[in-house]
């Protein structure tokens, strides 16, 4: 197999940025990636990681996720209108109580997570059924498995983006397309850190005072200890990423935290929804105790697990 061409969309920062500049440094030289943004003007961060590669295996261009005119202008100007590997990257987040969220911003992220990624599907896979090859992997989430307090719209969206590619991945295959979901957990990104920033100024005037107090002395401070204990950085995820690209038989999901998983595991283990809910509703507002001993323990297996 040569070269394979590698659209990766929102690479200006996080884990778009990490996924283009690891696949462009890749040893083997097996991929050219068109990594592209929105805004053209913070490509500096990306050029920085992507080194010399950015000489020979990596290219910049303009991409918006909400415009089918931009991801076809982006498409054409690629010789033949060759997509071998599809990232769909691009996304936005929302936290906070739901009455405090205007339907406009809940359509502005599903314009983005959800019809973003329709969007760049449906321009590139007529071209890759012609050529019955092609690899559509999406940055999906660990909430578009398992719902999370106070992610509701953004839950929402990743659950839209799953039964999207589950679905579509059985006529993919018919055509010889692989389709593969990449779940991350919590992931440290600028992404991350802006959007609960924001959290903490938020408007909670819309709520009552209960909600207001769950959200900003349970909620936020619990995310924190999350973060803190299971967080994984960009380039991690990347590396899970590339693994899947490179894999001879791809994965429909690929959860990339192993720590994660006993969490998304109780969804699983009881069909009728009670285990989670239980679980999770005991863990934030019962037993906060064992909730920080049990992240305690996994932030240690997560230190072993990197030093090997």
């Amino acid at each position: 197999m040569g070269t394979r061409r590698v659209l990766v969309t929102g690479c200006s920062s996080g884990i778009g940025l990490a996924v283009a500049a690891r696949l462009a440094k890749d040893e083997l030289g097996r991929f050219k990636v068109i990594a592209t943004m929105r805004d053209l003007e913070k490509r500096g961060a990306l050029e920085k990681a992507a080194g010399d590669s950015l000489k020979t295996n990596l290219e910049i261009k303009q991409l918006d996720a909400r415009c089918e005119v931009s991801i076809r202008e982006c498409v054409n100007s690629l010789p033949d209108r060759r997509v071998d590997i599809l990232v769909s990257n691009a996304g936005v987040g929302m936290i906070g109580p739901l009455e405090c969220q205007t339907i406009a911003a809940m359509k502005e992220l599903f314009d983005t997570n959800f019809f973003g990624l329709a969007r760049l599907v449906k321009e590139v896979l007529p071209d890759m059924k012609r050529r019955q090859s092609g690899h559509i992997v999406v940055m999906s989430s660990v909430m578009g498995i398992q719902g999370l307090l106070f992610n509701d719209v953004y839950s929402a969206s990743k659950f839209a983006v799953e039964g999207f590619c589950e679905s579509l991945a059985v006529q993919a295959m018919k055509f010889n397309i692989k389709t593969t979901l990449v779940e991350p957990g919590p992931v440290v990104t600028e992404f991350e850190r802006k959007v609960y920033e924001d959290a903490e100024k938020m408007d909670l005037s819309g709520t009552d005072e209960e909600t207001a107090k769950i959200f900003r002395e349970v909620y936020l401070p619990y995310s924190k200890k999350i973060f803190t204990s299971l967080g994984q950085t960009p380039e991690e995820v990347a590396e899970q990423t590339v693994k899947v690209i490179t894999a001879e038989e791809p994965p429909l999901r690929h959860q990339t935290n192993r720590l994660y998983m006993p969490m998304t595991a109780l969804k699983h283990a009881d069909p009728t929804g009670r285990l989670p809910l239980d679980t999770f509703y005991k863990m934030i507002f019962k037993h906060d105790s064992v909730f920080s001993a049990t992240l305690g323990v996994l932030r240690m297996v997560q230190r072993r697990v990197g030093k090997r």
